[in-house]
């Protein structure tokens, strides 16, 4: 019997009597070392084995691949080049599509990718391979750039591939993600989801080891026997495997789900496991999806984590998938390619892949419509700007800023009054009949620019057909802007003056494609991938037409110079009033003395009278669009002098306040001179 403690004998209770049991063992969470994940384990019990890291990867790097690719010039765009049909078919078993879903996955998955170049040791690639990350071993050499690459096959060196010490070139790529232990490996998202990884198979697992043994927990069958005496009997070592088996064959098993369990004399059963509900496995399993989901950067709700609705619908959740993760996938990607692969062909080339073409951004897209719509209609950008930032072309008169007010252009709240009024008889000098019909010739002449024929002729109709049909044929040559104008031509659409321009000037490019081999039919590989492209423009037909087209319209262009030229002349012979004229002399006198010195700031009589006219044309043109305070005060001669002030500040500062005007009229070398034709508002013409 236990001895009683002092606190026991003052409250005078009995020390507990502690009896042994005949079998007794205690299963508790205990505490684990962090294991180390390699490529297998990570490939194996993730990407094999579990649905959230399944989805996960597929969802980044099929949407990845799927973006298409753009080789650029500058700013021009290269429709036909050696580069591009190697990303088209990398090699004999891959297209783009294969090939970058596979170079995304091995990212995520090793946080490692290799891509091998082959077919010349320093020039442009034949071929492009990818190596599995786990058998490349990078062997360093005590210096920020590794020494060598090694292949392994079996446990053995399958080829080496030497890194050049001063620049880092390698006939292999190494791509890898940013890793804070690892001066040469790249970490996986998978390694810090590693956990929750576990966590999400081992409950799975053990809800299919619960439903194959009858949905039932687990317990123990406790023998409690004794003899005539009463003291306790253990079972033999035959009696307890018999007993054992019996129950294995009888109740274990998903098919003796339910089978009732008989136990006679000195048997009974013990529940020890806890049900699954004090366990939540479902919530555990939704929290560890939640958990590798947010590593790899996916929202939740796309790998149908239920009440996980952090984003109002699947479009915008997708939309932040592409814009949170699979764009800055993409922009690393082409980052690695334009430093490593692109300069073996053209180093004044780079890579971009198309990111206005996926369709999740629509979304964005429509919300930009949507911010700079609003921006126009306050007054806080010029239409211009607006069809900047939506990519389009600049419109003439786009250039000034309004109020949905009363649409007017905003300009100085006060503008300053000349020392010498002007007379309103003086104006009748503006409304010269002559010049108004060299205005009205200028107008016809522009008019005579939109009606020159651009419908194609029958001729490049066939060509384009026939470009199509080659295309689909033997899936080359050409892009997707080049099917876009050979249906163009096919449906005999009236082209654009400026798309006329742009196929002349494809036309002109690609005329040295005729020399390569496979362009002429009867010899090999005909149609070569730049004949189809030729064919897919129109053709020799083409060409000639937009050739003779773009004549057309350059003699159109320059007529309407030369007369735009004329009635500015006509102009400048009208005599100005002495107050006029006196009042700009003092604008020129006061602004050389400040600015004088620089030939490309320098002002004349000559250029101010030119803009004070165009001013006052502006003006009567239609004066119900100018404030009204405006009209009251000075009319035409306040909105001329205003123009001739907002002139001289963009000739001395560089940049104008509001809307360009006159830029023809700057000195030469200054940075807002016109380098074409202007309109009779010398704006640049479109």
């Amino acid at each position: 019997m236990a001895e009683q403690t002092f606190l026991q004998r003052l409250f005078n209770t009995k020390p507990v009597e502690q009896k042994n049991s005949n079998m007794m063992g205690y299963f508790g969470v205990g505490s684990q070392e962090a294991k180390t994940y390699k490529y297998a384990d990570l490939a194996k019990e993730g990407y094999l084995k579990n649905a959230i890291v399944y989805r996960c990867v597929n969802e980044i790097s099929k949407g990845a691949s799927a973006v298409p690719f753009i080789i650029k010039a500058g700013d021009q765009i290269i429709e036909q080049h050696p580069l591009i049909d190697l990303l088209q078919r990398p090699n004999p078993l891959q297209s783009y599509s294969e090939f970058f879903n596979s170079l995304f996955g091995y990212v995520l998955l090793s946080g490692n990718a290799y891509i091998l170049k082959t077919g010349s040791d320093m020039g442009a690639p034949k071929e492009l391979h990818q190596l599995r990350p786990d058998r490349i071993n990078i062997k360093g050499s005590g210096k920020p750039i590794p020494e060598k690459y090694e292949y392994m096959v079996n446990g053995r060196v399958a080829h080496t591939y030497l890194i050049d010490q001063e620049n880092g070139f390698s006939e292999l790529k190494h791509i890898k993600l940013w890793n804070p232990l690892d001066d040469y490996y790249g970490l996986s998202p998978m390694s810090a989801a590693a956990v929750e990884v576990d966590q999400f198979n081992m409950s799975s697992k053990h809800n299919v080891n619960l439903l194959q043994n009858g949905a039932r927990p687990s317990g123990a069958v406790i023998f409690k026997p004794q003899d005539d005496q009463g003291f306790a009997v253990n079972l033999s070592e035959s009696q307890r495997q018999q007993l054992i088996t019996d129950m294995n064959n009888r109740f274990t098993g998903a098919n003796n789900a339910g089978r009732p369990m008989l136990l006679e004399g000195d048997f009974d059963w013990k529940e020890m496991g806890l049900s699954p509900k004090d366990m939540d496995f479902l919530n555990l399993k939704h929290m560890s999806a939640t958990d590798i989901a947010l590593c790899f950067g996916v929202p939740s709700q796309l790998v149908g984590v239920p009440d996980s609705q952090t984003y109002a619908n699947v479009a915008e959740a997708r939309l932040a998938l592409y814009e949170e993760t699979i764009i800055p996938h993409l922009r690393k990607m082409a980052s690695d390619l334009n430093e490593w692969l692109v300069p073996l062909f053209d180093d004044r080339l780079t890579l971009e892949f198309d990111i206005d073409s996926i369709p999740a951004l629509s979304e964005r897209v429509k919300r930009t419509y949507e911010n700079v719509t609003s921006a126009v209609r306050e007054g806080i950008m010029t239409r211009n700007e607006a069809r900047q930032q939506l990519g389009l072309e600049p419109k003439d008169g786009g250039d000034d800023l309004y109020i949905s007010a009363n649409l007017f252009p905003l300009g100085d709240e006060s503008v300053e009054k000349p020392k010498n009024p002007v007379n309103e008889e003086d104006l009748e000098d503006y409304d010269d009949e002559e010049v108004d019909k060299e205005i009205l010739l200028l107008l016809e002449e522009e008019k005579a620019l939109s009606d020159i024929n651009t419908i194609p002729n029958s001729s490049m109709a066939e060509e384009a057909a026939r470009g199509l049909e080659w295309r689909r044929k033997y899936k080359r040559g050409g892009t997707a802007v080049g099917v876009a104008r050979a249906n163009q031509l096919m449906n005999k659409e009236r082209l654009s003056i400026s798309t006329v321009k742009r196929m002349y000037s494809f036309f002109s490019r690609h005329e040295v494609d005729k020399q390569a081999e496979g362009f002429s039919q009867g010899e090999k590989g005909y149609p070569s991938a730049g004949r189809i492209a030729w064919a897919l423009w129109g053709g020799d037909a083409g060409f000639s037409w937009s050739k003779k087209v773009r004549n057309q319209i350059e003699r159109e262009e320059s007529k309407s110079f030369e007369i735009e030229e004329h009635v500015g002349f006509i102009e400048d012979e009208k005599a100005l009033s002495e107050a006029v004229r006196n009042g700009l002399k003092e604008k020129v006198k006061e602004h050389n003395e400040k600015y004088g010195d620089s030939k490309t700031k320098k002002v004349t009589l000559g250029m101010l009278t030119q803009v004070f006219r165009r001013g006052v044309g502006a003006y009567n043109t239609n004066p119900s669009s100018v404030r009204p305070s405006v009209r009251r005060q000075g009319g035409a001669d306040r909105w001329a002098y205003a123009r001739v002030n907002s002139f001289l500040r963009a000739l001395s500062s560089g940049k104008f306040k509001g809307g360009k005007h006159d830029t023809d009229l700057f000195p030469d070398g200054h940075p807002l001179k016109s380098k074409g034709p202007t309109d009779s508002q010398g704006r640049p013409k479109k």
